[in-house]
């Protein structure tokens, strides 16, 4: 770890990697007349940044700095999931403020301008909207083509955000426009170290057959499963686009599939629930070989419907980040953070990661007295995040290297946290060495 990157033991408080410069004193202004040049947006603060205390301070004496979050909290087919990543921020935040704010001088408000979106994107636009002249940056923005909705809208209001999606565009600065902070892998890279470890530890796959949501989720990870096979000499014998059961109502056309091309692997980008329901009934219809599933597609609860003796005997998933389980630094924060609750599900952790370069974006702010929106969207384009362990540390601005993404392997397990016991953490993939990643894998 190069000396910019380094943290001390136990310190909370981030280091923070732009050019070091003597902290200034802040301007502590309200919102309505924040010090911002009216033709560049740029000053020392913005819109969401005032003098006052946040509306639960810790320290009433603190400034606030109001987030948004656009979130699927209810009605929408990734809500669990979307509920645990508010869960992991919620606590991230509350951490952050109990441990001094930013720069000493602010708090964080995150649950203000928080609104679930249901995963729609015209209800996330809606809510982008309300809440924009209300807030600095926005600390999720869940979905691809939702994030994607708003990004024109961003770009106008130079609003940065952290990704809740690891389409591999929101890897390159061309797709991104400097405004997306992503967090571990794409889901492209997840299919290739997911295949990569089971040819390794189980058995290496000569037919793949892909099954997943339309779009950037579903469409990434079968791209990323077709360049594995590609490089490795197997041969995809079936590319299944499938819908949410809120739309499709079963999955009984993707299992018919599956049982009929016989596939040695199935490669799955769903929801938990179509997970569960595939796997389950694709067993109970005789199919023999194994799934590997990304992130979003595992929940604990699944260990309790009739598929959890299939899920366990032949499902494995993937995350782009540390286990509960895990031992890095990162993890002990956040456990510490949740004070002996274990989360639902992976997605806590994934709500606690990629919060980190918020926070870290938002100190170096702090530090140069540059918390508005279009320096932020400057900083955020030279931005250097050490994730504690739990995520390789990453460059922001720059287009990635593939070989330098690592995940984590899980097995179903009752008596593990989450439902998941972390069977190879840190995992890296040789084919990501052999398979090109200079642009987006797909274009949703």
């Amino acid at each position: 770890m190069s000396a910019a990157l380094r943290r001390p033991r136990g310190a909370y408080r981030r280091s923070v990697r732009v050019a070091a410069l003597p902290v200034l004193t802040a301007l502590l202004l309200s919102v309505g007349c924040s010090s911002v040049d009216e033709e560049t947006g740029a000053g020392s603060t913005g819109p969401g940044v005032t003098s006052e205390p946040c509306p639960n301070a810790i320290d009433k004496a603190k400034g606030c700095i109001y987030l948004g979050a656009l979130n699927d909290l209810e009605g929408g087919p990734f809500a669990v999931i979307g509920q645990a990543v508010d869960a992991g921020q919620t606590d991230f935040w509350k951490k952050v403020n109990e441990s001094g704010g930013i720069g000493g001088k602010y708090e964080v408000d995150l649950a203000t301008n928080t609104k679930n979106t249901s995963y729609d994107a015209q209800k996330h636009a809606a809510g982008y909207k309300e809440i924009e002249p209300k807030i600095l940056a926005l600390a999720l923005s869940l979905g691809t083509v939702q994030t994607q909705a708003i990004l024109d809208d961003m770009d106008s209001d130079n609003v940065v955000a952290a990704a809740g999606t690891f389409w591999s565009g929101w890897q390159f600065p061309e797709t991104d426009k400097g405004l997306v902070l992503e967090s571990g892998y794409s889901y492209c890279t997840e299919a290739v170290i997911g295949l990569d470890w089971l040819a390794a530890n189980k058995s290496k796959p000569t037919k793949l057959a892909s099954v997943g949501f339309p779009g950037d989720y579903g469409g990434d990870y079968a791209e990323g499963a077709k360049r594995w096979a590609d490089a490795n000499g197997a041969q995809v014998v079936a590319t299944i686009k499938t819908a949410p059961n809120q739309v499709a109502g079963n999955q009984d056309g993707p299992v018919q599939q599956i049982v009929s091309a016989a596939p040695d692997v199935v490669t799955l980008a769903t929801g938990p629930a179509e997970t569960a329901e595939i796997i389950g009934k694709a067993v109970a219809a005789g199919y023999k070989g194994r799934f590997i599933g990304a992130g979003p597609t595992w929940n604990g609860a699944l260990l309790k419907t009739p598929a959890a003796p299939a899920l366990k005997a032949l499902y494995n998933s993937t995350s782009p980040f540390d286990g509960w389980d895990g031992a890095s630094a990162g993890i002990a924060e956040a456990k510490a953070a949740a004070a002996g609750k274990v989360p639902s599900n992976w997605a806590y952790i994934a709500g606690w990661t990629i919060s980190m370069p918020i926070e870290q974006l938002l100190e170096t702010a702090a530090e140069q007295d540059k918390l508005n929106r279009v320096d932020i969207r400057k900083l955020a384009n030279s931005l250097e995040v050490n994730f504690d362990g739990l995520a390789p540390n990453q460059v922001y601005g720059k287009a990635p290297v593939a070989k330098s993404f690592t995940g984590s392997i899980a097995v179903p397990d009752d008596a593990a946290p989450m439902g998941t016991k972390t069977v190879e953490a840190n995992y890296k993939a040789p084919t990501l060495e052999k398979i090109k990643y200079d642009s987006p894998c797909v274009m949703p």
